[in-house]
């Protein structure tokens, strides 16, 4: 988990927000991590992470077994050509069973994955590099759209 969080703070303008215990953020995030593009290293408004790791099970989120101790799992959106690719099924059409608590397998999401989001429990030798993979490009594809909404003449009507 320290190794994904040290990669993604490596990406040019990535804020890596890991809520603690006494700040702003609920009891329930505290452990967690949130990736953003931030080149100006603020949390940004109206914008939602491009990839997450979370470290214990949501009340709506539990397929994952996240609970026991040394589980984790990290979120990442992916656009809609590498869902296909990764999965096999188009991310609204989702109807294959999964086994969500697997380690180090790519799936899709269990809650989010009909919005394009897919998932790792515990990520290992198989898919430690497509990890880092997805969460370049879902970096990426954040700057891209950080890049757009600030463009010299755009209005806040634009989006």
């Amino acid at each position: 988990m320290e190794q994904i969080i040290a990669t993604v703070r490596g990406f040019a303008g990535a804020l890596v927000v890991v809520p603690e215990p006494g700040g702003d953020f609920p009891e329930i995030a505290w452990g967690d991590a949130y990736f953003y593009y931030a080149p100006d290293g603020q949390m940004p408004q109206n914008v939602q992470p491009y990839g997450t790791i979370v470290t214990k099970n949501y009340p709506d989120d539990a397929a994952c077994d996240l609970d026991p101790p040394g589980r984790w799992r990290v979120n990442i959106h992916a656009d809609r050509a590498t869902f296909r690719k990764l999965t096999g099924e188009e991310p609204r059409s989702l109807t294959r069973p999964r086994d969500y608590a697997a380690a180090d397998s790519v799936m899709p999401h269990p809650v989010y994955g009909a919005l394009g989001w897919i998932c790792v429990v515990n990520p290992g030798a198989r898919t430690t590099d497509t990890v880092v993979q997805l969460l370049r490009s879902a970096h990426d594809a954040a700057r891209t759209r950080f890049a757009r909404r600030h463009e010299p003449g755009r209005s806040l009507e634009d989006d």
